[in-house]
């Protein structure tokens, strides 16, 4: 695989994120806010988001790829992505993040739908996993309704995020679930 696919759903352009969407991107990532529950810090400055796009574009596409959240509307909502991959167990995670603007719309459902329905059409894989922090009450709300399973008790100390150590659950979601599930495949 060497380049993600661009998606349309009804509110959405889901399409590779660019190192020209620093500005927009920075609404999430330089938000403090936002960022309390990503694995990474809040960016100081929009010069530091465009970095972090730039590692981004330099993986492989077969290990991590990230798509640019659109609305049809206008701005920049957010990002979604997937990284973790291990192809010998069909497996791989996903990470989302939306700007506080584009909260409570059922954005990120709609983007989430079409992306998970990629990893396991596209790229062939069996199991999709998401670790969400106990306290992101809304990730683990929008698992839940893509039909993620909670399935560990708090994993302790699985992140380190600028020196401090936090806890994790894990949601996974199997490929014979999703096609049960298949909203708008």
């Amino acid at each position: 695989m060497t380049s993600l696919p661009t998606f349309e759903t009804r509110r959405l352009v889901l399409r590779p994120i660019e190192e020209a969407d620093a500005e927009g991107l920075h609404g999430a990532y330089g938000d403090a806010e936002t960022m309390r529950f990503w694995d990474l810090p809040a960016s100081v400055d929009v010069a530091e988001t465009a970095s972090r796009i730039r590692q981004s574009l330099a993986a492989e596409r077969r290990w991590h790829g990230m798509w640019a959240i659109v609305p049809r509307s206008g701005g920049f909502a957010g990002a979604i992505n997937y990284h973790n991959v291990d192809p010998r167990n069909g497996r791989l995670a996903v990470g989302w993040i939306l700007a506080p603007a584009f909260r409570h719309q059922g954005l990120m459902t709609e983007a989430a739908e079409i992306v998970l329905h990629h990893c396991f059409a596209a790229m062939e894989m069996h199991r999709i996993e998401a670790l969400i922090e106990p306290e992101n009450t809304a990730s683990r709300g929008l698992a839940t309704r893509l039909g993620f399973t909670q399935e560990s008790d708090l994993l302790r100390d699985r992140l380190c995020v600028a020196g401090q150590y936090r806890g994790i659950l894990m949601y996974g979601l199997l490929q014979a679930d999703w096609a049960s599930y298949r909203p708008n495949a």
